[in-house]
């Protein structure tokens, strides 16, 4: 007998097989990351019972990034994807194999922020990397859903990486939380293997253009960047969100111990900033046009600006979590717009730097934002830095949208392959 129920049909993920690959190799390594994090940390604080040594450690994550980041882009734009992808993740599980070894041995403690800042070094092309290929892995009118997929990605990362980390540390040890990682890192090589080798990873080359040095090239992405007024909006929205975030981090722990909730408390309301930037990173996916751009960011600043007031205030934990989740789905919205716009207003010759510039400047946000919560906090109380900082928000929001953005393309992507 046939059946009479109405088949329920859901929305095809953007691109075709070689895109669901790459975003299959972005989840797990990005899981695995956080689940790294959280064991890294943890196994720090084991050996030394130091918050400087713990503070150390993390800025050794984030510090190459933030150097190297523009010779991550140069060399996406210089060299074929697939092999810097694939050999960044293999790099990354051999690190993570004497990093796990370095925890089982008790070796040296110094070697756990050495190693990590070595395995940040190796990251440093794949971020990029990833951008540069997206827009010829799906079709332009599937670019946003594509770059809303990959910030939902990352955002879930955050919620279930420190998640799987904790619950890998109750029922074994940071060596073996370690080793998982490096595992990760061998199943997103092997998805990225598992892509046909092509143009699509081939660094376009402008015509006619005569060689130059490492500091000339990225100039030159810094100048493109600079000739899309447009774009550099948008990753302003995105680097305050990441200022708001690193914020965030601090402030955070403090709200959740005024309402009495602890240190449980400070993770549940960084969960829901994650969750809330999953669905705020959906619902981006599915503006149709640039034309309503302007109305989303300012929509999702206000929402950030008007969260943050908010919590200053709330009395229990509860109405802010609801908060948390609230703002989250605001501060994802500028790197989605931004991610799509990149490849819509610059040349692909450039891309990769134009990217492997914005993405320090986003992560040195995070820094900043975490060195000024504490005197925002001494000078105005928590409630005044809550205030203050959406506030901060308000204003700059006014200033980014008081123009409309309109988009110029900057050209056809060329050797995108048909779906499959």
């Amino acid at each position: 007998m046939l059946s009479t129920r109405p088949s329920i049909r859901r929305p095809a993920l953007p691109g075709g097989r070689p895109f669901r690959l790459l975003l299959a190799s972005l989840a797990v390594s990005s899981c695995g990351d956080w689940l790294y994090n959280v064991a890294l940390l943890a196994y720090v604080y084991e050996r030394t019972h130091s918050g400087t040594w713990v503070a150390l450690t993390t800025a050794a994550r984030v510090a190459p990034i933030v150097l190297l980041g523009p010779f991550g882009g140069l060399a996406a734009d210089r060299y074929d994807r697939r092999r810097l992808l694939i050999g960044s993740d293999l790099s990354r599980f051999a690190l993570m194999i004497a990093l796990s070894a370095v925890a089982a041995a008790s070796l040296p403690v110094v070697l756990a922020p050495v190693l990590a800042a070595v395995t940040t070094v190796a990251a440093a092309v794949q971020p990029p990397s990833v951008a540069a290929c997206t827009p010829r892995l799906v079709g332009d009118d599937e670019l946003q859903r594509a770059n809303a997929l990959r910030a939902a990605i990352g955002q879930a990362a955050v919620v279930v990486g420190p998640a799987l980390g904790a619950l890998v540390l109750v029922v074994s040890s940071p060596s073996v939380a370690i080793l998982l990682n490096g595992l990760t890192f061998l199943a997103s090589a092997a998805a990225v293997a598992a892509i046909p080798r092509g143009p699509v990873f081939e660094p376009a080359r402008a015509q006619d253009a005569p060689p130059s040095g490492a500091l000339a090239d990225i100039a030159a992405g810094a100048r493109a960047l600079r000739g899309a007024p447009v774009a550099v909006r948008l990753v302003a929205a995105d680097v305050l969100c990441s200022g708001v975030y690193g914020i965030l981090s601090v402030t955070l722990v403090l709200l959740s111990r005024r309402l009495g909730a602890g240190d449980s408390g400070y993770g549940l309301l960084l969960a829901a900033y994650g969750v809330g930037g999953v669905t705020g990173a959906s619902l981006t996916g599915r503006i149709a046009t640039p034309a309503r751009w302007r109305k989303a960011m300012a929509a999702a600043l206000v929402l950030v600006a008007a969260t943050l007031i908010a919590l200053g205030s709330l009395p229990s934990l509860v109405p802010a979590l609801v908060a948390a989740l609230l703002g989250g789905g605001g501060m994802v919205v500028g790197e989605v717009l931004s991610d799509t716009a990149l490849p819509r207003l610059l040349g692909d010759d450039v891309l990769g730097r134009a990217y492997g510039l914005v993405l320090p400047v986003s992560l040195g946000g995070i820094v900043v934002g975490s060195l000024l919560a504490g005197p925002l906090v001494s000078l105005l109380g928590l409630e005044g830095a809550f205030t203050a900082t959406g506030a901060i928000v308000f204003v700059t929001c006014a200033i980014l949208v008081r123009r409309p953005l309109a988009l110029a393309h900057a050209g056809p992507v060329e050797h995108a392959p048909p779906a499959v």
